[in-house]
């Protein structure tokens, strides 16, 4: 008796697709970062930023930004998220060693190195958010009606950069350290850096920080700015490549020739970032910023409105219909032939130590000059008045800021009586933000002094309905702006009080 034996077929073997794993990897991407999105500290960050941003914004430069301003303006709130980011992915990374399932995901179809591109492949996604964010905050400071000037690409890629930097550094380190607490004190450590040794402001060391504020009283025109922001993106942008490429060959795929390609890259990236911005302030800004300094008018373009020729940068030409608007309102409250007399106004700015120094300008000693800086808005508009009615009323900014007598009482009333707050205006150009006793006055150019006396005869010209008020200066002029005029003379010719209290210049 035989027996027959049947040998079950072999399983056909089973054939991976070319894109099997990549597929795999752009599903976990999109899973973790949704996770990674919707975690508390990442969601947290992005709130306070967004809100603070809104809040800021809202009333930023007081209305009349500087756009190679604004664009540095953005580089600040990033960081926020940046560090969120880095403890997220940090303890997404670790999640594995946590739930002890780190042998299990071994045997999966999907290597470590690409998990860890998932979770790269996330950051870079948290990137992108902030990056919209950025934008949105740029685009609404140049859709204001103020905005000026020209903003830099480069400068507006660090808030991003600073985000995919150190989302970046939180997944390398995962790879290099299993405990859950290395993330939170290596943030600690980088405030305690930020914070306490920080770099010198003189020294090329500063740019090795993600983000390098220039915070200064002085805006200049966009080819004057200096600051290496194109290396500094190339830098910041190949530092994060490297600590993701390296963050991939730590994670097993030292065999990937890719990875061996993109480390080399983004080396070579950072190096030659880190040479380019360290070097000096291009010889070619240097002597342009003396030029715009010492010789403004060879760089303007004028225009003309009424009897005042307005002379600017040509980035803030639009603007001119501003300081018009403050002129006519002087102008307007003027007597004798002030209303009608040709004016210049002429944009300065000191430029030669460019964004670290704010240097007070000189008077103009020409007639009929006045100075209006590159900052508009706020403050600004009242300290422009007051320095057009000063040449309107002594003829030349020299004389003007070297007042000591009753004719101050003029030029402030010209200069605030029209304004929607002369009282509070009063206070804005007061260095000491007073309305009552003495004073110094704050200018573009050198300051002036208000005497107690001056400033209580002020305040009741002010009380006095505008139209009557005008009528008493336009009848008096002649006596209210002539040379030495006492105090107590300029009280008698407008009809008040004559006042109680010091008028003894310092």
């Amino acid at each position: 008796m035989t027996t027959a034996t049947t040998t079950a077929p072999a399983p056909a073997p089973v054939t991976t697709p070319p894109g099997a794993s990549w597929a795999a990897v752009s599903a976990l991407a999109r899973f973790e970062t949704r996770k990674l999105l919707t975690r508390v500290p990442v969601v947290v960050a992005l709130v306070v930023y967004v809100a603070w941003t809104v809040w800021r914004t809202r009333v930023s430069f007081d209305g009349f930004p500087a756009l190679q301003d604004a664009d540095r303006a953005t580089q600040d709130g990033p960081l926020l998220v940046g560090l969120a980011v880095l403890l997220s992915a940090n303890h997404a990374v670790l999640r594995s060693w946590r739930h002890d399932t780190e042998r299990h995901l071994a045997v999966l179809v999907l290597p470590r190195w690409g998990r860890t591109v998932a979770h790269l492949l996330s950051v870079v996604a948290a990137a992108l958010v902030t990056a919209v964010c950025v934008g949105g905050q740029f685009a609404w400071e140049a859709l204001k009606p103020g905005a000026v000037g020209h903003g830099s690409p480069a400068e507006l890629l660090v808030g991003p950069l600073s985000v995919l930097f150190l989302g970046g550094f939180g997944v390398l380190l995962a790879r290099l350290v299993t405990a859950p607490f290395a993330a939170p004190l290596l943030i600690v450590l980088l405030l305690f850096l930020a914070t306490f040794l920080g770099f010198s402001a003189d020294s090329w060391t500063r740019w090795l920080m993600p983000s390098v504020g220039t915070y200064s009283g002085v805006t200049l025109p966009s080819d004057l700015i200096g600051r290496p922001a194109a290396w500094h993106a190339l830098y910041l942008g190949g530092l994060a490549l490297t600590l993701m490429s390296a963050a991939v060959l730590l994670s097993g795929g030292a065999r990937l020739r890719t990875a061996q390609a993109a480390v080399a890259g983004a080396v070579a990236l950072t190096l030659v970032g880190v040479v380019g911005q360290s070097r000096d302030v291009p010889e070619t800004v240097t002597e342009a910023r003396v030029r715009a300094s010492v010789t403004p008018e060879k760089l303007h373009t004028c225009v003309e409105r009424d009897a005042t020729t307005y002379c600017a940068f040509p980035e803030w030409e639009p603007r001119t219909g501003d300081w018009a608007r403050a002129v006519g309102d002087v102008r307007a409250l003027a007597g004798g032939d002030a209303q009608a007399r040709p004016l210049v106004v002429r944009q300065r700015v000191e430029a030669r130590h460019g964004l670290d120094a704010d240097a007070t300008l000189t008077p103009l000693t020409r007639p009929g000059e006045v100075t209006v800086g590159t900052a508009w808005g706020g403050n600004r508009v009242p300290e422009f008045a007051v320095a057009v009615a000063g040449v309107l009323v002594t003829g030349s900014e020299a004389t003007a800021v070297e007042l000591c007598d009753g004719r101050m009482v003029t030029v402030m009333w010209l200069a605030l009586a029209g304004r929607p707050d002369p009282v509070a205006d009063l206070r804005r150009v007061r260095i000491d933000d007073s309305d009552t006793g003495s004073a110094i006055v704050v200018a573009r150019t050198e300051p002036s002094q208000m005497t107690s006396a001056q400033t209580e005869l002020l305040r009741e010209l002010l009380e006095l309905p505008r139209d009557e008020a005008a009528a008493k200066v336009k009848a008096g002029w002649a006596e209210l702006t002539a040379p030495k005029v006492t105090t107590d003379r300029v009280a008698q010719v407008l009809g008040l009080e004559k006042p109680e209290g010091e008028d003894e210049c310092l």
